[in-house]
């Protein structure tokens, strides 16, 4: 019995002395990147003691301003789970905009300054829940609240350029992206994510009937037909990767790199054989004997020599300056714009095409247009001097006016995209709008303005087969009036 009480006692003892759990449980969770024994140094976890650094210990403020509270806590070793959300470093240097707080409660402040800072001043200013935009150099501009494990921290030193200089001592860290709740209602993300995406499946759909009609309907298979195919089935291609560019969140830097080129070089191409067109045109009114039929496809593949080849080659070249001519520039993606001059810059190293490539892509579209113009003009003045003209010149005026409505179209869209990259939400709706609007203008200009067109379609639905003649629809309905 005695032993069985000296046992008791014992046991008693032994669990009087150990930490209670809830002491356990309560200590304040501090993610730490590297190993306890470690430093970051030049970006890597190293040994403290090979570099002569000192091993990082959490300095804790309060809620109020407390400097140095004293708080029970525990190290939680590894990298952040940020899970979809992107990763990126933040160094808090003496003279940097970046500075880390690390509350008593676990959670990390990022604070971007409106200048360099090597003291804090009044700390009360760093602290507060809203800051206003007053013009005090002492609040900061940005401000992103970390809970723990969203952020790791650790003490950094980096290496000089000069020999013999100091290492430079901070601290660093890894943050997530702090990406906004996306809010489905809110009517910017039904205009960006909703209706903007619904908008590129109806013109995708759109621009496909016009491109069968021309492509199945014999009669209409000339060369400015065999032209408007072409020119939608551009636009297609361009619709469809633009609707790839939508979505950011469900791809990778690569497929972005992808949607960019296919939609540019699809845009370019349009653009090229909307070029063409006014050219042949142009170039028929100024010719004497005008026979529209005579070796068509002859025709279709020098302008197809012409349309592509340049495309290819501005291409080229745009690629070119992408990689190996442009600064990291636009091809770095920052969340929210959520890093500062802190971060270490690159992601996912180019995910999408750089301004220098775009300016590339676009500058031949903006003399293409110049040069449309020319063509419009001097075309117009021709066909006022003409006083009688037969029924092929009828046809290629009424291919002048499809030619002047699509260019106005597609220069108008193209306009509104270039302005949409001005960060106004505004613009950015215009682009929206007219990108809508952009396929059924086409519908109407190619398919249900004209209506020798609307009559071909109307007598496929009445089981009637369109002559295949030939000379087209031009002479197969001479006397009826349909052009």
């Amino acid at each position: 019995m005695a032993q069985l009480v000296a046992a008791a006692l014992t046991l008693c003892a032994l669990f009087l002395t150990q930490p209670s759990a809830a002491t356990t449980t309560s200590a304040v969770r501090v993610n730490k990147c590297c190993e306890k024994f470690e430093v970051v140094y030049d970006g890597k976890c190293t040994v403290a003691t090979t570099v002569n650094a000192t091993v990082w210990t959490p300095e804790f403020v309060g809620r109020k301003g407390e400097r140095n509270v004293r708080v029970d806590y525990r190290f939680v070793i590894g990298l952040p789970d940020c899970g979809t959300k992107q990763k990126f470093n933040v160094y808090d240097y003496p003279d940097g905009y970046d500075k880390l707080i690390l509350f008593t409660d676990g959670q990390l402040r990022h604070l971007i300054l409106r200048h360099h800072s090597s003291h804090w001043g009044n700390i009360d200013n760093f602290l507060d829940e809203d800051y206003s935009d007053a013009g005090d150099e002492s609040v900061p501009l940005l401000k992103y609240d970390y809970i723990p494990g969203l952020y790791c921290m650790d003490r950094a030193y980096g290496s000089s350029s000069v020999e013999g200089a100091e290492l430079m001592e901070g601290f660093m860290g890894k943050v997530c992206s702090p990406k906004q709740d996306i809010h489905w209602t809110d009517s910017d993300v039904m205009l960006r994510k909703i209706i903007n995406p619904i908008c590129h499946g109806m013109a995708i759909i759109i621009l496909l009937i016009v491109a069968i009609i021309y492509f199945v309907l014999p009669t209409l298979r000339d060369l400015v037909g065999n032209m408007v195919t072409t020119i939608t089935m551009c636009l297609i291609v361009s619709q469809a990767a633009d609707l790839v560019r939508i979505f950011t969140e469900f791809s990778n830097h690569v497929s972005f790199l992808i949607a960019d080129l296919f939609f540019y070089v699809s845009l370019l191409g349009a653009f090229f054989w909307l070029n063409a067109m006014g050219y042949y045109i142009w170039k028929m009114f100024r010719t004497r004997n005008v026979f529209l039929r005579v070796s068509d496809g002859r025709k279709y593949c020098w302008y197809s020599g012409y349309a592509w080849g340049c495309t290819a080659t501005m291409a080229g070249i745009a690629l070119f300056a992408h990689f190996f001519l442009d600064l990291p520039g636009r091809s770095t993606k920052a969340e929210d714009g959520s890093h500062s001059d802190g971060v270490d810059g690159v992601f996912e190293s180019q995910d999408s095409i750089s301004w220098l490539g775009i300016a590339v892509f676009f500058m031949p579209i903006a003399f293409i247009i110049i040069v449309n113009i020319v063509f419009f003009v001097t075309t117009l003045r021709f066909i006022n001097r003409m006083h009688t003209y037969g029924r092929i010149h009828h046809k290629l005026r009424c291919s002048f006016v499809m030619f002047t409505l699509i260019f106005a179209t597609m220069s108008v869209a193209w306009l509104f995209l270039i302005l949409s990259w001005l960060h106004v939400d505004s613009l950015l709706y215009m682009h929206i709008i007219a990108n809508a609007l952009q396929a059924p203008c086409i519908l109407y200009i190619c398919v249900l303005r004209q209506k020798h067109v609307t009559f071909l379609v109307k007598s496929c639905f009445r089981d009637q087969v369109p002559q295949t003649t030939e000379w087209g629809d031009e002479m197969t309905y001479m006397n009826g009036g349909d052009y």
